[in-house]
């Protein structure tokens, strides 16, 4: 089988893959060969030793902050490869993590092309020492969706309401939920702050606080107007919230839906509000308003630099009187965000940003490479153990076969192998699946 010209990696499922399916295809369009794969799917041993003739020409990765990284998500999936694009899905950061070294890139990951959604990025990159030539802003992937381009890809509010059973003539209004940190117990905090060297127990307390008289104001609010329909969209880390079930039981009219992407509720909702999610942006992009509330600050280090500045609600009187005026059929509040701030991280551009992109891949195909992320100071190390792990795993996999169960004999093993399974099934997307989403975008990219 021949090898494609670009090899596209994701992490997270949900995150990327639509964006990256969307790249594909336009890659496609151009006449060029495409193939996406999930960082933990099974390394193919003769792309990586073999010749180089035979092997991806352009490696497409989701993240790249260090050595580790490249010889991990690039020498390991396809060997020695100097045409590296990072796709660079973790760009919306707290002031802290700005200036940290981390996000600013490391060795040889700074001669790696890193895309930039907006020139905030860009100069935050080069001012830590990487290269105009190596961070090109192309626009975010994700946001095109949202653009007139796309007219027609997200269900209307009539359609989304009747799949989850909301009333269509009811005002519908979303909350962007983050607060990952607020059902989590102590210990859990504590084990996660040793983890990463960072003490969360001040901001976990943030968040759950802001999360209860968060809640506290929908309540209020639900129980006078029950005209009102409200989602709630949790944060994948709050799966387990016992307050959100006790008000979604007392509040017929409150509703915890993480089903569909955020984009569709965005899309549909009649009035939006949002704590700090970077989704902000897509609201924006959306071309709506929403309302930041606030019941307390966040401490800066945690807090997206993309919200500083930013007009906060912080009482109830005011939460309810702006959505009183969005249900009188008001217009929406002014973005709470400065034009000049939310387009400087996402550059809006006159061509959507799949275009851009697929232009850059094309050049770093076509040119010598820009730079020699494989050159000096890199040492390449095939991983024989990760090798043969997955190998093993995605074998159990298949056959549906627990780790825990196989390797029962053996604890360590057993919970070495089953954590391995967690990530390769949540990542998994079935071939029907995958076939639906790229039946679902074609038409825009015809």
């Amino acid at each position: 089988m021949k090898a494609p010209d670009f090899l596209i990696l994701y992490e997270h499922t949900v995150r990327e893959y639509e964006s990256d399916l969307l790249l594909k295809l336009e890659l496609e369009r151009r006449g060029y060969t495409a193939e996406i794969r999930q960082l933990l799917d099974p390394k193919r041993l003769g792309w990586i030793f073999g010749p180089a003739a035979k092997r991806p020409k352009v490696l497409v990765a989701s993240c790249m902050y260090d050595d580790e990284a490249i010889n991990s998500h690039v020498y390991n999936n396809i060997g020695r490869c100097d045409r590296i694009v990072n796709l660079h899905w973790e760009q919306m950061l707290s002031d802290t993590q700005e200036e940290g070294a981390w996000f600013n890139m490391a060795g040889n990951a700074k001669r790696c092309v890193q895309t930039c959604w907006g020139t905030r990025t860009a100069r935050r990159l080069q001012a830590h020492g990487m290269q105009a030539k190596n961070t090109p802003v192309t626009g975010a992937v994700m946001m095109d969706f949202l653009r007139p381009e796309f007219a027609g890809y997200f269900k209307p509010k009539a359609a989304l309401c009747a799949e989850y059973g909301l009333d269509p003539a009811h005002h519908l209004h979303l909350y962007i939920s983050s607060f990952g940190y607020a059902s989590m117990g102590e210990q859990e905090v504590a084990e996660l702050s040793k983890m990463a060297g960072t003490d969360f127990t001040g901001f976990a307390k943030t968040n759950r606080e802001s999360m209860a008289e968060t809640l506290r104001w929908f309540d209020t609010y639900l129980a006078a107007h029950p005209d009102v329909e409200l989602v709630y969209r949790r944060h994948p880390s709050e799966w387990n919230s016992p307050a959100l079930e006790a008000l979604a039981a007392k509040r017929p009219n409150f509703h915890v839906i993480f089903a569909d992407s955020v984009k569709q509720w965005i899309v549909a909702a009649d009035s939006i509000s949002i704590w700090m999610s970077t989704a902000i942006a897509e609201v924006y992009m959306a071309g709506k308003s929403c309302c930041i509330l606030r019941p307390q600050p966040i401490e800066h280090e945690y807090d997206p630099v993309i919200y500083k500045g930013a007009e906060y609600i912080t009482g109830y009187a005011a939460f309810a009187a702006a959505l009183d005026a969005q249900r009188a059929g008001g217009a929406a509040p002014a973005f709470p965000i400065e034009k000049s701030v939310i387009e400087g991280y996402f550059d809006p551009g006159p061509r959507p940003a799949y275009r851009r992109m697929a232009d850059l891949l094309e050049e770093v195909y076509r040119d010598p490479p820009r730079d020699t992320p494989m050159g000096p100071g890199f040492k390449a190390h095939f991983n024989l153990l990760k090798y043969l792990a997955l190998r093993g795993v995605h074998f159990l996999f298949r056959h549906r076969w627990q780790p825990k169960t196989v390797f029962a004999f053996c604890p360590p093993l057993a919970a070495f192998a089953q954590r391995i399974y967690g990530y390769v099934e949540k990542a998994y997307i079935p071939p029907a699946e995958r076939a639906r989403m790229e039946a679902r975008i074609r038409p825009f990219v015809q």
